[in-house]
C-alpha cells in the first residue's frame, strides 16, 4: 500500500467490512468443510488437528473448493460492535447508531443456550492440542468480548437489557467454567466448560468482565472472584515481567498479543474495582511488553525470541493496550510507527488486512474475526482516543 493516513486506512477497512456485512472466514474454520464432515477422518484428533493446520498455514484459500462457508463469528461481531461504539463517541450520527443496533441483534440471536448465563462460542468445530470444542461451545474468550461490547453499547443507548445480559454472562463464568485453585485460594478459570486448562489470558478476560460488571452492580462476589483470578495469574509472571501462554508443557511460549491481553485485563480490573495492589505486575509486564515485542522499524514480533510470523493481532492489540493503560501519550511514537508499518505492509488496496507476514511469503487471506474485526476495533479505539485528546486540548 502507498502511504495512507490512519483515517484513510480505516475508511477503506470500514467500507470493506460493511460490504461483507461482517461475514467471512476464519483461520480455524477448516473443520466446517462439507467434505471433511462427511469423512470418517473427522473422528480422530490428529486428523482434525492436521486439517485445521492445513487451512491455517496455507497461503492459498481452499475454502470455496472444499466447501467451507463464510459465516458470522460471535467474537468478531462483538469487536465490531465495540468499534462502532468508539466511532459513535467521535460522531454521534444515526448511521453509526443503526450499525450498533444491528450488531446487537445479531449478537443476541447467536447466544449458545443451555448454560447458567448468556454465553457465546465460535461458528466452527475447533481442535486444539489440549481439547476439542464442538461448534458453538461457549468459551470465556468469546463470551467476555461479546459481553464487553454489549456494555459498550449500554453506555450509549442506555438499554438495561444489555446490562442484564452482561451480568448473566458473569453467571456463566462463575457457574459453568471449571476452576483451578492454588494453595492461597486464588483461582484460574478454564477456557470453556469442557476443559480444565490454565490459560492466563483466558482467566484474566474473565476478571476483566467480572470487574466491569461489578462497577455497575457493586456485587462483592464479582469483585472477589475477579481479584482471585488476577492474583492466580500474577503469581505465574516471570521476574522479568513475561508470561507464558499457560501452565501445560506445550503452552510454554511467550508471545506478543497474549501478553497485551494480560496487561489490558489487569488494567481494566484496577480501574473498575479501584484495586491497585497488582500494579507492580502490570508495570513490570508493560515494560517487558513494549521493550521486547516491537522493532525500531515498526514490526510486531510474534514471540519474545522470534520476529516471524508477524501476526495482525499483535499491532492491533498494541493500540488497545496503550489506550486501556493510559500509556498512549507516552508511547505515541511507538504506536504511530507500528501502525504505519502495518498499514503499509499488511493492508490490501481493497481495505482488508492480511493475516500474517512470514519470512518468505505472506498469508493474505482476509480473515474476518482474526484480522478485520481486530483492526477495526483497535483503530477505532485509537481514533476515538486521539479525537478526545484533541477536544480536550481545544477546551
Amino acid at each position: 500500500m502507498d502511504d495512507l493516513t490512519i483515517e484513510q486506512s480505516f475508511a477503506l477497512l470500514k467500507k470493506y467490512v460493511e460490504e461483507k456485512d461482517f461475514k467471512g472466514c476464519d483461520p480455524f474454520d477448516g473443520l466446517n468443510s462439507v467434505y471433511f464432515q462427511k469423512s470418517p477422518l473427522r473422528h480422530f484428533k490428529l486428523t482434525r488437528l492436521a486439517w485445521i493446520q492445513f487451512f491455517k498455514r496455507s497461503p492459498i484459500n481452499f475454502r470455496k473448493l472444499l466447501r467451507v462457508e463464510e459465516g458470522y463469528n460471535s467474537k468478531g461481531l462483538g469487536l465490531f460492535l465495540s468499534g462502532y461504539c468508539n466511532l459513535y463517541k467521535i460522531d454521534k450520527n444515526e448511521k453509526v447508531l443503526e450499525k450498533i443496533k444491528c450488531l446487537i441483534d445479531k449478537i443476541v440471536a447467536s447466544q449458545t443456550k443451555g448454560y447458567s448465563g448468556a454465553c457465546w462460542g465460535y461458528n466452527f468445530d475447533w481442535q486444539a492440542r489440549a481439547f476439542f470444542q464442538p461448534k458453538y461451545t461457549p468459551t470465556v474468550v468469546a463470551t467476555t468480548y461479546v459481553a464487553y461490547s454489549l456494555l459498550d453499547a449500554y453506555e450509549i443507548i442506555n438499554d438495561e437489557n444489555l446490562l442484564r445480559i452482561a451480568r448473566s454472562s458473569c453467571d456463566f463464568i462463575l457457574s459453568d467454567l471449571n476452576r483451578t485453585e492454588d494453595q492461597d485460594g486464588n483461582i484460574c478459570f478454564s477456557y470453556s466448560p469442557e476443559d480444565n486448562t490454565q490459560i492466563f489470558n483466558a482467566s484474566l478476560l474473565a476478571s476483566r468482565l467480572l470487574a466491569r460488571v461489578y462497577s455497575y452492580t457493586k456485587e462483592e462476589l464479582l469483585k472477589d472472584a475477579a481479584r482471585k483470578s488476577v492474583a492466580f495469574c500474577c503469581n505465574f509472571q516471570a521476574p522479568d515481567g513475561a508470561w507464558t501462554y499457560g501452565t501445560l508443557p506445550f503452552h510454554q511460549w511467550i508471545d506478543n498479543f497474549h501478553t497485551g491481553f494480560n496487561l489490558e485485563c489487569i488494567g481494566e480490573y484496577e480501574k473498575h474495582c479501584n484495586d491497585y495492589s497488582f500494579d507492580e505486575f502490570k508495570l513490570r509486564g508493560f515494560n517487558y511488553y513494549v521493550n521486547t515485542f516491537f522493532t525500531d522499524n515498526g514490526e510486531s514480533k510474534y514471540y519474545n525470541n522470534s520476529l516471524f510470523p508477524i501476526d495482525i493481532h499483535a499491532p492491533a492489540q498494541l493500540l488497545v493496550t496503550l489506550v486501556r493503560l493510559n500509556k498512549l501519550e507516552d508511547h505515541k511514537k511507538l504506536a504511530k510507527r507500528v501502525l504505519s508499518w502495518t498499514i503499509k505492509n499488511m493492508q490490501n488496496s481493497s481495505g482488508f488486512f492480511y493475516y500474517q507476514k512470514k519470512r518468505n511469503w505472506n498469508s493474505k487471506i482476509p480473515y474476518m474475526r482474526w484480522a478485520q474485526a481486530w483492526m477495526f476495533y483497535s483503530m477505532s479505539m485509537y481514533l476515538s482516543k486521539i479525537n478526545n485528546e484533541q477536544k480536550n486540548d481545544f477546551i
